[in-house]
């Protein structure tokens, strides 16, 4: 199983890329979950997001490497995008593939935690007031623990 690992300013078809997953002839369960620019506090006008072209992918198939050890996946897809988005615009997706459920949806659990506290993406709120940077959150460190072992 070899991941499939975008980053990108481009949008994407979320239902391509689930129809790929769902290629696998073992495939019993396709999950994905697709993150949207959202407006929080009101008078977002766009995000910015910032990465390091080569490290950040060498980070997501790190991530997906690890998935497919700890669960029998036959497919992994993480989409990440970077620039300016709207409020309402895609950011990302992942999409994990396995024989069953419980598989597809803990792994796609665990790539979103490891997303959310370790990608290497830097996101900038831009509103009318000015621009701030977003800061890490405890509650997504806390949620790493579970995967911790």
């Amino acid at each position: 199983m070899t991941p499939r690992i975008v980053v990108t300013e481009d949008d994407f078809d979320l239902g391509s890329e689930a129809d790929m997953l769902e290629q696998g002839p073992d495939t019993g369960a396709v999950v994905t979950f697709t993150g949207r620019v959202r407006d929080v506090a009101g008078g977002l006008r766009h995000m910015v997001i910032e990465h390091y072209p080569g490290m950040t992918e060498r980070a997501l198939t790190d991530m997906a490497t690890q998935a497919a050890t700890r669960w029998p996946l036959s497919g992994v897809t993480i989409i990440h995008r970077h620039g300016t988005l709207a409020p309402g615009q895609r950011i990302m997706m992942v999409g994990t593939a396995s024989r069953h459920r419980e598989a597809a949806f803990e792994a796609a659990s665990f790539l979103m935690d490891y997303l959310k506290s370790r990608a290497p993406f830097w996101k900038k709120e831009v509103t009318g007031d000015g621009a701030d940077w977003v800061a890490a959150r405890d509650s997504d460190e806390d949620a790493l623990d579970r995967w911790r072992s």
